[in-house]
């Protein structure tokens, strides 16, 4: 059984093939309800004790209906509801494999989902790790620090990023959306290590959407 991919992804041609906003909406909407099946499976897989699966299975609850309640009133656009989807899939991915390490990204003083103005915007991390052990910034894939996806060509700054470990992380990341527009969307992943005697001991990623208004 191989676990859903949590990389961007779409439906197959779907959103190549129609112009039709509200059809396209309505398709991922059914595909949000549908791939959370297979998370959901692999919560079974796992054979967790009963408070860790009841908090795994209601991340992906929680995850399917925000998404959704996403697609069908903040996306306006279908680029908006690739990123809102794959922002979504990618939630779902972190709910299914737990959320051990005690770590938290904001923006305006939100986690997960939340909203503010164009420009260059403050990305607040925060982490703790457990047993004595140290927090650094991660990498969420081999070579890329960050996922990041957006309707407006969305960046974060990686000049200057602390290399550091902390005993409590605490710090702020620019991410530049200087030519975003209202309605756009921005979907990121921050991955956050926790570190003992230099070596990684685990890492975990968190996923924040924005909405520019």
């Amino acid at each position: 059984m191989a676990m859903p991919t949590d990389e961007s992804m779409n439906i197959g041609d779907e959103s190549e093939r129609t112009t039709d906003v509200n059809s396209y909406q309505r398709t991922c909407i059914d595909f949000i309800e549908d791939i959370s099946h297979d998370y959901e499976a692999w919560v079974d897989y796992y054979k967790l004790p009963e408070d860790e699966d009841k908090k795994r299975r209601a991340g992906i609850h929680a995850t399917i209906t925000r998404t959704n309640d996403w697609i069908a009133k903040v996306a306006t656009s279908i680029p908006a509801i690739d990123v809102v989807m794959n922002d979504g899939i990618q939630k779902m991915a972190e709910s299914t494999a737990g959320k051990p390490l005690e770590i938290g990204v904001f923006v305006n003083n939100t986690a997960s989902y939340t909203e503010t103005s164009p420009g260059i915007i403050d990305v607040h991390i925060r982490g703790h790790g457990r047993k004595g052990r140290k927090m650094k910034l991660g990498y969420h894939f081999k070579h890329d620090r960050f996922r990041i996806e957006s309707t407006c060509g969305a960046y974060l700054d990686e000049s200057d990023l602390p290399d550091t470990e902390f005993e409590d992380m605490d710090i702020h990341l620019k991410l530049h959306a200087e030519k975003a527009k209202q309605r756009d969307v921005i979907s990121f992943t921050i991955t956050v290590s926790e570190m003992e005697n230099d070596v990684e001991i685990d890492r975990r990623g968190l996923s924040t959407i924005i909405h520019v208004v």
